[in-house]
């Protein structure tokens, strides 16, 4: 049986990974990268009502990735890049991985060897 405790806690890598999972959030934090959107702002260029915009606003803050400040009937937006920083960080570990994989390959690809079919020779 799953506990109910476990199921609704998520680690803040979880929830940036989440959030990043989605293209309109994605493009919703490219817009922010060049400064404070509003909530309609990020909305416009899709076919979305503002609460549909608000959700997908809503998984970015819980995820850390932006902050929401409402001035007046606004609700602005700005980007918060640790989050971003501690992603990188964790992808960036398996760096040394697909270097070495990739190494591999090339020293594969380069080496002549039997595999490679000579030509006029069918196999």
């Amino acid at each position: 049986m799953l506990n109910p405790m476990v199921e609704h806690q998520t680690s803040p890598m979880d929830a940036v990974f989440h959030a990043l999972g989605d293209a309109t959030r994605r493009h919703m934090l490219r817009e922010l990268a060049s400064g404070e959107r509003t909530v309609g702002k990020l909305a416009e260029p899709f076919a979305m009502s503002l609460a549909a915009a608000s959700k997908h606003v809503k998984a970015l803050e819980n995820a850390g990735l932006i902050r929401r400040e409402v001035r007046g009937r606004l609700h602005v937006c700005r980007l918060e890049a640790q989050p971003l920083a501690d992603a990188h960080r964790w992808l960036a570990s398996y760096e040394r991985f697909w270097d070495g994989r990739l190494d591999a390959l090339e020293r594969l690809l380069r080496e002549p060897g039997e595999a490679t079919p000579s030509k006029g020779k069918r196999t």
